[in-house]
């Protein structure tokens, strides 16, 4: 996870995917509180920051409901699991997080540590890793506000002056035309800057190029007279000094972040007039040409057709090859995701950055082919470098050796394509300060990361509009406009991955007359999708096929145990189950996988398995654990029981686990009602999955207890299109022949109808229920449907018969001792006197409501009861009681992240203040 201040405000996920801040307003309030990381900013400050010195008469209530959001959607992210936690404090708010996942931090800590550094090569890499953590102006995005305005100034002063220490560390160096060139953009964007322009002119004329920093002082000196009506400062006049004296070689190419100047080293002036940045050593005899003479080789292959996208990750590209000494960049990702195709795009893009050539090698690390031999590799590119067959060194380590010997002092780019290891790739790591090196990989190479301080770039699939674009550069914009709903989901069916968009294109391309619609029905057969997306010898089974092949043993086996897995969301548990071993060995084998990129890791133990990929698994070994369904059916439901007892603590269960269903080795633990709802809704299309498959599989048992143990989160998000699911729920449970789920099923069916406005079929579902579950003795489940049944009467305007269901259903779960069930009745009650005009009989039934409603039980319905107190105490006249519950009511609600029920305290609030 990380967090942006440099640039636009941003947070980012593990897998670098932006999350939704929404308005300026809430990047403006995550901006302060990052700005002061766990420290705590105090409303009146985040007030003055969001509106000024003027803010809205409800400026409180709005910040509130921004914090709300903010921190559930860090929670909904998994923001706990990084240490990161928004908190309350009395009139204060608290971002809690380690400070390395803020990028102003980790900017002002590497500028820190690059002023301590005696070797000014040692600063430079410090200083370029810095200044690449800036994407833009500071704390762009955000609401204008004298506060965040004077941070953001400060922080470009801190930037500006990382930028003149780059440029004096350059100069330390003798690298007098680069100390130069990083400082002219500056200095355009900077003109009225006299300290950052001095820099600029000692340096250009230490670089030999007196005319033109003398240009630079007299635009400048316009300049201030013109727009300040000032002359220009010391700084100015100094340098302007130095260099018409000629002495300027003789200063320092900039000031020492102290203020003072720096001598140059004895000699230094004669290697900075006497060499090209890079050129600084001795070459070693031998019997090669001079580097001057050394042949610049162009061993690239031609630049990738149709190439789309990748913004992010070509900047990410251009970072990692910023810094360092010889910096590594390391493209990974899965089969066919375009690892060559984004290094190749790259190269050609920065064609002018190496004119000392660009060498160019597949390792053939995960190929129908053995992999390349080092040795015949080193032998091609100290070829393509000039070296004649007959002066060729005799050994491996004599080719190494020349091999360096010849990229040291020179701009060159190497790319390693389709490495297997890192120990395939050191070998041929250039021996060049300004040399750069791409690697791509199917896997991680933390060995090189480690060992090399590589920078890994990882590579994911296509979002949905790179996606069309891809397929529009293979069959034309107009076959794509014709047909733009049918692009997108033939896009999804090959789960954004080039290599099977681009097989997708070519099976098209030779259908002229074949629409996409038509082509992506076919693709949605499960049965033949693989097979539609090959071509020749080219296609995606073939290009996973060679990563499982080279996969350890405990991945491969488990990688054929996927197969039966449903939907897209994997954990060490459900895998455990799927292959019937230990957690542990689950865990060592989904580690392996991920490292091969065949599952992306999400999280701690959490992954996602593509649909192509596990296709493909499932293409492996068809048939070959007739239990593998039904493990897996069996660990959903352990899981949705534990889901359901943190979602909602104290509530009775609903239902158990069906006869004979296998024990779990590994259910996951929840560490509260959030981290639950988050589970469910991530989990939603995956359980339907589970359902649709469990159906098809005739475990009807298991399918509708699939579908009703989901109902915390339809009893939160009950406006999201449910009635298909409890539909299936249903119709599982009378197959099963089971008239306590029937009852259950329609229950819950009804009132979600009824919360929909579908009254008339709510109705006929409600009133069956409670019959159902009195003829197989459920108590519970007959007091909840009672209580659904009563409350759809009163939105019909019944008073009588829903006093009467709610009454039964109060004594019904009270006989049974279903404390949850008779708080709901309370609650109900409470709402049904309110609306009736009895606020003495509604605030009893409150009141005995809340007594019940102390912890385990979850906090929203105790918020809701206690604003239907205060509405109740405010009907007697008893004001600075309903007052005083309506504080608590608010509180708790802001504690709990629930937003709905503060909102509609506060409603109530208002109004009682405006009587």
């Amino acid at each position: 996870m990380e967090f942006r201040l440099l640039g636009a405000v941003s947070a980012l996920t593990d897998g670098g995917e932006q999350m939704s801040l929404g308005p300026a307003m809430r990047r403006s309030l995550l901006a302060m509180l990052l700005l002061r990381p766990n420290t705590a900013v105090g409303v009146d400050q985040l007030t003055e920051a969001l509106w000024g010195e003027e803010p809205p008469r409800h400026s409180r209530t709005v910040l509130q409901g921004h914090v709300s959001r903010l921190r559930a959607l860090l929670a909904e992210h998994g923001a706990p699991a990084y240490g990161v936690e928004l908190v309350t404090q009395g009139r204060a708010y608290l971002l809690r997080l380690p400070e390395s996942l803020v990028d102003a931090h980790r900017f002002e800590e590497l500028l820190q540590l690059a002023r301590g550094q005696r070797d000014p090569g040692d600063a430079v890499s410090m200083l370029r890793e810095a200044l690449a953590l800036w994407q833009g102006p500071a704390l762009a995005g955000t609401v204008y506000s004298t506060l965040l305005e004077t941070a953001a100034h400060m922080l470009q002063e801190l930037r500006l002056s990382a930028v003149e220490e780059l440029a004096d560390a350059h100069g330390r160096l003798g690298e007098h035309g680069t100390a130069a060139a990083v400082l002219h953009t500056e200095a355009i964007a900077n003109p009225l800057r006299e300290s950052l322009i001095a820099v600029l002119m000692l340096a250009l004329g230490r670089a030999g190029r007196r005319s033109e920093a003398l240009d630079w002082f007299h635009r400048t000196r316009r300049l201030l007279a013109d727009q300040l009506g000032i002359d220009p400062g010391a700084a100015l006049t100094d340098a302007y000094a130095a260099l018409l004296r000629a002495d300027a070689p003789q200063a320092s190419a900039a000031p020492a972040p102290g203020g003072t100047s720096r001598a140059l080293a004895p000699g230094a002036e004669t290697r900075g007039a006497q060499e090209s940045p890079g050129s600084r050593e001795t070459p070693a005899p031998g019997p090669a040409a001079p580097h001057h003479t050394a042949a610049v080789p162009q061993l690239l292959p031609r630049r990738p057709g149709g190439f789309t996208g990748r913004e992010d990750e070509l900047a990410a590209l251009d970072r990692a090859t910023a810094s360092g000494s010889g910096p590594i960049a390391v493209i990974t990702g899965s089969a066919g995701v375009g690892k060559t195709a984004l290094a190749v795009h790259w190269a050609h893009h920065h064609r002018a950055d190496f004119p000392d050539g660009r060498l160019f090698v597949d390792l053939h690390g995960y190929s129908a082919v053995p992999a390349r031999d080092t040795t015949a590799v080193l032998r091609e590119f100290l070829l393509a470098l000039g070296v004649p067959a007959e002066q060729m060194p005799t050994s491996p380590d004599a080719m190494g050796a020349r091999y360096r010997e010849l990229t040291s002092g020179r701009r060159l780019l190497v790319v390693l394509d389709n490495a297997r290891g890192s120990e395939q790739v050191r070998p041929l790591l250039p021996g060049g300060e300004d040399c750069v090196t791409l690697v791509t990989s199917r896997d991680r190479l933390g060995g090189l990361v480690a060992s090399d301080a590589a920078r890994p770039v990882p590579l994911t699939e296509l979002p949905p509009a790179h996606s069309a674009a891809l397929l529009s550069a293979v069959l034309g914009p107009d076959r794509l406009a014709a047909e733009p709903e049918a692009a997108t989901r033939l896009a999804e069916l090959c789960d954004g991955l080039p290599l099977a968009l681009r097989v997708a294109a070519a099976r098209l391309a030779t259908r002229p007359h074949g629409g996409l619609a038509a082509f992506a029905g076919e693709l949605a057969d499960e049965q033949s999708r693989l097979d539609l997306l090959n071509v020749e010898d080219t296609g995606v089974a073939a290009a996973l096929g060679l990563t499982v092949h080279h996969l350890p043993e405990p991945a491969r086996e488990m990688f054929h145990r996927l197969g039966p897995h449903i939907g897209a969301t994997l954990d060490t548990g459900t895998a455990a189950a799927l292959a019937d071993c230990p957690p542990g060995r689950a865990i060592v084998a989904l580690d392996q996988l991920a490292a091969a990129h065949l599952v992306i890791e999400t999280g701690p133990r959490s992954y996602i398995l593509h649909d192509l990929v596990r296709l493909y698994a499932r293409s492996l070994a068809p048939g070959h654990d007739p239990d593998a369904l039904l493990r897996l059916l069996d660990h959903r439901l352990h899981t949705l029981l534990a889901a359901c007892a943190a979602a909602e603590p104290g509530s009775e269960p609903c239902c158990a686990l069906p006869p004979g269903a296998r024990h779990s080795a590994a259910v996951r633990t929840f560490t509260g009602r959030q981290d639950a709802l988050v589970w469910y809704s991530t989990e939603r299309d995956t359980l339907r999955g589970a359902v649709e498959a469990a159906a098809a599989a005739g475990m009807h048992d298991r399918a509708w207890r699939l579908v009703i143990l989901q109902w915390p989160l339809i009893l939160w998000q009950v406006h999201d299109g449910w009635v298909p699911l409890l539909e299936q729920g249903l119709a599982s449970a009378e197959l099963d022949d089971d008239p306590g789920a029937q009852s259950r099923a329609r229950a819950l069916l009804g009132w979600v109808l009824s919360e929909e406005g579908r009254s008339e079929e709510a109705l006929a579902q409600l009133e069956h229920a409670p019959a159902l579950a009195a003829r197989v003795g459920d108590t519970a489940g007959e007091a909840t449907a009672l209580i659904n049944l009563g409350v759809e009467l009163m939105r019909h305007g019944e008073q009588e018969r829903p006093r009467e269901l709610l009454t039964r259903a109060l004594t019904l779960a009270e006989g049974a001792g279903l404390t949850e069930t008779v708080t709901l009745a309370h609650l109900h009650l409470t709402h049904l006197f309110l609306a009736v005009g009895a606020p003495q009989e509604a605030a009893d039934h409150a009141v005995r409501g809340l007594a019940l409603a102390a912890p385990p039980l979850a906090a929203p319905r105790r918020i809701v009861l206690r604003t239907l107190y205060g509405r109740a105490l405010a009907a007697t006249g008893r004001t600075e009681e309903a007052v005083r519950q309506l504080d608590d009511a608010i509180r708790e609600a802001q504690a709990s992240a629930y937003e709905e029920g503060e909102t509609e305290a506060r409603v109530v609030l208002s109004a009682l203040a405006n009587r």
